[in-house]
């Protein structure tokens, strides 16, 4: 027998041995299922049947029972065996190499650059594996006719790979683990979950005032369900701050899933408050086994019933879930990434429905390689998209200027018709812009005369600044991040229990971009330093929001000049526009967009194309080593707040393992590289394990603020 995997069982030389025959068959069931959906299931079967080939040679045999114990007489000697079927692909699909081979060699190690990958082929096949034709009939896949565009052909072989590295994970899963295996698959589809949505809005509409939002939250909510039956594509769903826009695009998505009998809806969204808030409402409508909250701060081990904390940990691998809430760094970087851990989630978005919520924020160094995936996904895998905002970027149509070029979604649907006017129905709030610079101390002057306030800023150091010239006569409240994520989290629960509870009490809340998207929070009165259009219009969302009162009133102002690069582009973009009427007005967004595409240098900084766009010399490394949608540029420091000495202490004690570092997670701030050369030349920092740092000083962490730069024991020197 050719083996493929040895268990041991009960721990007393007793074997279980899986054949290689049996674990091929397996995996090329599996593959070809998963690549039926997108017109390639052949590909995937061949994909299957030739990934393990290579365990054919006498040596890997020798070194898998060598290793497993199963005979420790034997030489073990580590064998590479992941070419061996991507040789056999060459010789025997030679049309179809370029879409078969990448990912049978790249099964373990991930997909390679092109050039590594032909060096590789230039191997012999070895004399002890059977090279014998594959017993398939084999035909042209039908989803080939699909394939238009230059951005096509690397985003089908990493959907073509995450089916086979799924594939290959759960078979070898249901021999070696068969607890975990069974754990997989018991959420419900997709279109059982439908009774329970129209349930949960019949219930709320019938508790619900009739008041004028209300009934426009309605009337969004039975636009979306009109509009759910139009075919697969690209829609938008442009709704300002209060029009119900989260419980609309699901009344859109589980509809229009259940007319085109798609899989899941994915909801992307890019600040984890926002995440957070979205997932609880969906697990209160859905139940919490419906429900995947994939991020990096989610906690499984805090999840009562260990039994869903396992199958939950389990979908994160696979969102093999009806419903799954996750960031644009998990999307995104997956779907550029040649890592099989990342991509194992990819052949998941196919057939089924993608929510990209507040849209806007898509970093436009990526803008182009994200709008041109997202298309490949849409015309290869029949996975359609909603972008949600209540302030769309341009991108339903092409830009071009004399220096650079962003080629839109020229098929962009928009869910709601200009003759709704939202924007002027829904108007809570009137902008005043004062350009002229200001102090932290005037800033702070003008906070202290309100009697409920929330003032933005674009950085750290400019809250910290103002926040502390404050009286802090009444509640004064700081958000950075320099604070820990349980900091903030606790002190924005504080905010909303203040703002709820102490009708009469003064409440100046100073904070950065943090709190501007997602936190349902509500100011008569908003400050907001110079930023794009898009980020004032995000924090006038935080004024008079419930409508309470008949105008709330938002005023931006400035600090100074900012330092080059966004902020100060998207500042220059909105001082250039000039006699604008309604600053709320989609047509207004789009001009402002026109004015900050102008200002920007390129929609491909890091030149993905280059690297993915010829089928003939697809380098997938390099470029996944080119997408960071967050640049990681600074340090991560665990900070002595609440709870966390103790996880130190059981750092130290047991090692890591990834249920401690996400909790640990919860307790770290990143600073920059200056900023932790200071700390750590102050003897404040200590190295845990290597790479990991902790500041065990309590003082040097401030329970209003944060993390402080200054070193406490000098001051308290000068104080005495």
């Amino acid at each position: 027998m050719i083996i493929s995997h040895i268990k041991e069982l009960n721990g007393n030389q007793q074997w279980l041995l899986q054949s290689n025959e049996e674990h091929s068959k397996n995996v090329a069931i599996l593959a070809e299922r998963f690549a039926s959906k997108f017109g390639f299931g052949q590909i995937g079967k061949l994909l299957g049947l030739l990934h393990d080939k290579g365990k054919e040679q006498e040596a890997f045999q020798n070194h898998i029972k060598s290793s497993s114990g199963y005979n420790s007489t034997l030489k073990d000697v580590r064998v590479e065996h992941a070419y061996v079927g991507a040789l056999l692909s060459r010789k025997q699909f030679p049309q179809f190499d370029n879409i078969i081979g990448p990912e049978i060699y790249g099964h373990h190690s991930g997909l390679h650059d092109y050039n590594e990958y032909e060096e590789v082929l230039n191997r012999d096949i070895p004399s002890d594996v059977d090279d014998s034709p594959i017993d398939v009939k084999f035909q042209i896949p039908s989803g080939m006719k699909n394939i238009k565009e230059a951005s096509d052909c690397h985003n089908l072989i990493r959907v073509l790979f995450s089916c086979l590295v799924d594939a290959d994970y759960l078979d070898t899963e249901a021999f070696m683990n068969k607890r975990n295996s069974v754990q997989r698959g018991i959420a419900d589809k997709l279109v059982s979950l439908k009774p329970l949505l129209d349930d949960f809005l019949f219930k709320l509409k019938k508790n619900a005032k009739d008041t004028p939002v209300n009934r426009i939250r309605n009337q969004v909510q039975q636009r979306c369900l009109e509009m759910s039956s139009h075919d697969t594509g690209f829609y938008s769903l442009t709704v300002p701050t209060g029009g119900g826009k989260t419980l609309s695009s699901l009344v859109w998505a589980i509809n229009h899933a259940i007319v085109h009998n798609k899989e899941r809806v994915i909801i992307a969204i890019p600040y984890t408050s926002i995440i957070t808030q979205t997932a609880a409402i969906l697990r209160s409508i859905f139940g919490d086994k419906n429900v995947l909250e994939h991020h990096s701060n989610v906690d499984f081990d805090s999840i009562r019933d260990k039994e869903l904390s396992e199958q939950l940990r389990l979908a994160t691998e696979n969102w093999d879930y009806p419903i799954v809430v996750t960031t644009n760094v998990q999307l995104f970087e997956s779907m550029f990434s040649n890592r099989p851990k990342d991509c194992r989630k990819l052949h998941n978005i196919t057939n089924s429905i993608v929510i990209l919520d507040e849209v806007q924020t898509l970093p436009l160094q990526y803008l182009q390689p994200i709008i041109d995936s997202l298309k490949s996904y849409n015309r290869l895998f029949s996975t359609s998209v909603l972008l949600t905002t209540a302030s769309l970027p341009a991108l339903n149509d092409d830009f071009i200027t004399n220096s650079i070029k962003l080629k839109g979604i020229n098929n962009l649907i928009e869910i709601i018709p200009e003759d709704f006017e939202l924007h002027k129905k829904l108007k809570r709030v009137e902008l005043h812009f004062n350009y002229e610079k200001s102090s932290h101390d005037e800033i702070a002057q003008k906070l202290e005369i309100e009697n409920r306030v929330l003032c933005i800023v674009n950085t750290r150091k400019h809250a910290q600044a103002i926040f502390n010239r404050l009286s802090h006569d009444g509640l004064s409240y700081h958000l950075s991040r320099m604070m820990c994520s349980a900091h903030i989290k606790k002190t924005i629960d504080e905010i909303k229990h203040a703002l709820k509870e102490t009708s009469n009490k003064k409440i100046i809340v100073v904070a950065t971009q943090l709190i501007e998207a997602g936190v349902d929070i509500d100011f008569p009165i908003v400050y907001r330093q110079e930023a794009g259009l898009d980020s004032v219009l995000q924090a006038a969302g935080r004024c008079n929001r419930e409508g309470n009162l008949e105008i709330g009133h938002t005023t931006v102002f400035s600090l100074g000049s900012n330092p080059p690069g966004m902020i100060s582009n998207a500042t220059s973009a909105l001082k250039n526009m000039l006699n604008v009427e309604d600053w709320f007005a989609p047509k207004t967004m789009i001009d402002y967009f026109h004015q900050l595409y102008v200002r920007t240098d390129d929609f491909d900084k890091h030149k993905l194309s280059s690297y993915l766009y010829d089928p003939s010399s697809i380098c997938f490394k390099t470029a996944s080593q080119n997408f960071k949608l967050i640049e990681d540029n600074g340090v991560s420091i665990i900070v002595n707040y609440e709870d966390s000495s103790q996880l130190v202490e059981q750092l130290r004690k047991e090692g890591v393992s990834y249920s401690l570092m996400r909790k640990l997670g919860q307790f770290s701030v990143t600073v920059t590289q200056s900023d932790f050369d200071k700390l750590n030349n102050a003897g404040f920092i200590e190295e845990i394990i290597e790479g990991i740092y902790y500041i065990p000083d309590a003082k040097q962490y401030d329970n209003k603020v944060g993390l402080t730069l200054n070193n406490h024991w000098l001051d308290e020197l000068l104080i005495k």
